[in-house]
């Protein structure tokens, strides 16, 4: 793996949650790859209208299966530009990301009293994320019949209330799509005078509850793209701004199939980009003395008829509070990277009723009233502590980070659909950056980006620490005692899309990190670049591991699998980065 080696120091110069902001020098030296690059991508340019150079990246590309169809790898750079005129970006192009000038931390699954199972007003969650470190949220209620009625209306008033009452925080609407023939997922909109135009047409038209289409048949996994893919038309036709779909708990009963979940991300990659890496419901392992004594992230089910036959009993687990698609090196997840699909991980509360709350609806508030006004009436104090919700509050345990250009509605959606993103628990870390740099060279591809480099260019991954100085929401100050780096070769499209391991990915290298304070750097040297390959980073406190689903020579000290009944959130905390991949070229 080549040696590594740590830089300490202070002296960077960025406060909390800030990047270093932008650094062009760092686009010079790849502009004519990115030329050539941006040309070989253009499927309507022939190759005999190619340069030699442009030709020669062309089939580099195909060989790695990122070009024909809608396979393709990187991300476009400026959002706002490409949901303008998507006409312009056919696929994904491989782009330099600049580097992010805020790091944003928010939340994009969170359930309110327009939800049949909710409590909580809007505000009294948009509150909560704010006093807890978020900088977003996103309301996500339930879709189905009454939803799709009135709640979709009824909730726009409490966020735009909120919008005014917070005015620092973005608070997005969206829905929990029931998504047909799969699990939940959450869809949501930039915001204007159309957002709930929008979404109630999307829930009236593609809703797996409303339009009774839960059953694992092709006509309704058909249904579930038709949705995504008419998201990207309401963007195309400016109705909305921007919008963007992830599956949520995707691997809780089953039943998000690997090829359903190509499928999806296939049908409009500028929508569909990512599943939940940690689902909510964090407090539903907290042992009986003090919590619901259940399964972490309410993982405790088993096969039905509609999930997938070749998942393993393994998978209806959370390891570490991760999903089994995320916290397996070498598994779902790693197979869509190394097919070189960007497919993005998020951590969020799927707040409902939070663990050790004193409020409760009010008597007379039940599920007739909520069918007949499409909301619970405002919750009462109860007078006592609930201790066995399954949730925490937005922002108290999970955190979703963006790296951004700006703190506004646009520059979050764009960062997320890019990948600039890292996701903790229990506040572990105070900032995480992450770069593949060619060696020499000051800057790199941040998370989410793609390195295009000369063919035998040697090149190197910066992770870049800085450790919580803060005691998180627990009271106590988290220690960061391990830094992994997994590795995978990109190997282009598989033939079976169904497929759900990388037989390539593995752990790489294991830092040691007990006792670092501050900022500090871990290099990793990569070697010489001749394969098109990805990086990605975890880290944790060190205090629940075991070797990994597929084995030790592939993961030797991944996160346990959680105990029902006994799996204390907060004696196991991990952060997981996105991916960066390196692309050689002739």
């Amino acid at each position: 793996m080549g040696h590594s080696h740590d830089h300490e120091g202070h002296g960077h110069g960025h406060g909390h949650g800030h990047g270093h902001g932008h650094d062009h020098d760092h686009h010079h030296p790849n502009t004519e790859l990115d030329a050539a690059t941006l040309a070989a991508l253009d499927e309507s340019i022939p190759d005999a209208d190619l340069s030699p150079t442009e030709v020669s990246r062309r089939s580099l590309l195909r060989s790695a299966g990122i070009l024909g169809g809608t396979a393709a790898l990187a991300v476009t750079g400026a959002q706002a530009a490409a949901a303008a005129a998507p006409k312009n970006a056919p696929g994904w192009i491989f782009q330099q990301h600049q580097r992010p000038n805020v790091w944003l931390a928010g939340d994009h699954h969170i359930h309110t009293q327009l939800s049949s199972d909710g409590l909580y007003r809007v505000i009294d969650q948009a509150r909560h994320a704010t006093a807890y470190g978020l900088d977003w949220l996103v309301i996500t209620d339930h879709g189905g019949a009454t939803h799709a009625r009135i709640g979709v209306d009824l909730v726009n008033p409490q966020i735009k209330a909120a919008r005014t009452e917070l005015k620092n925080t973005l608070i997005f609407q969206g829905l929990e799509w029931n998504i047909p023939a799969a699990e939940h997922g959450t869809v949501f909109v930039a915001p204007g005078s159309r957002e709930v135009e929008v979404l109630k047409q999307f829930e009236n038209s593609y809703d797996g509850s409303v339009k009774n289409a839960g059953s694992n048949t092709p006509a309704n996994e058909q249904l579930a793209v038709a949705g995504i893919q008419w998201l990207g038309r309401q963007v195309d036709r400016r109705r909305v701004q921007d919008a963007l779909f992830l599956a949520n708990h995707p691997a809780r009963n089953g039943i998000d199939s690997p090829h359903e979940i190509r499928n999806w991300r296939d049908a409009d990659p500028r929508i569909a980009v990512g599943f939940e890496g940690a689902p909510g419901h964090q407090a539903g392992g907290l042992p009986a003395s003090i919590g619901a004594g259940g399964a972490r992230g309410l993982y405790g089910n088993a096969p039905n008829a509609n999930s997938f036959p070749g998942y393993p009993a393994e998978s209806y687990r959370t390891w570490g509070g991760f999903d089994w698609m995320t916290a397996t090196v070498g598994g779902l997840w790693d197979s869509l990277l190394a097919e070189g699909k960007p497919w993005w991980v998020s951590a969020n509360s799927d707040s409902h009723v939070n663990w050790n709350e004193t409020a409760r609806r009010p008597d007379g508030s039940d599920q007739a009233q909520f069918d007949r006004d499409g909301r619970y009436m405002d919750p009462v104090y109860s007078g006592t502590v609930n201790r066995t919700a399954a949730d925490f509050f937005p922002g108290y345990y999970s955190r979703t980070h963006i790296g951004a250009d700006r703190r506004d509605y646009l520059s979050v959606m764009e960062g997320l659909r890019a990948g600039r993103m890292w996701v903790d628990h229990g506040m572990l870390a105070k900032g995480v950056e992450v770069e593949v740099r060619e060696v020499g060279r000051k800057y790199g591809e941040p998370l989410g980006g793609a390195l295009t480099v000369r063919r035998g260019r040697a090149v190197e991954l910066v992770v870049r620490i800085t450790t919580q100085t803060m005691p998180n929401w627990s009271n106590f100050v988290p220690q960061l005692n391990r830094v992994d780096a997994i590795r995978g070769a990109v190997k282009g499209t598989v033939s079976n899309r169904d497929t759900f391991t990388a037989p390539d990915t593995k752990v790489v290298r294991q830092w040691d990190t007990s006792g670092k304070r501050g900022t500090f750097e871990l290099v990793l040297p990569l070697g010489k670049a001749e394969e098109p390959f990805y990086v990605r980073v975890r880290g944790t406190d060190g205090n629940r591991s075991q070797p990994g689903y597929l084995g030790a020579a592939i993961d030797p000290a991944g996160p346990q699998l959680d105990v029902v009944g006994d799996a204390d959130p907060w004696a196991d905390l991990w952060f997981y980065t996105n991916p960066i991949w390196v692309l050689p070229a002739q």
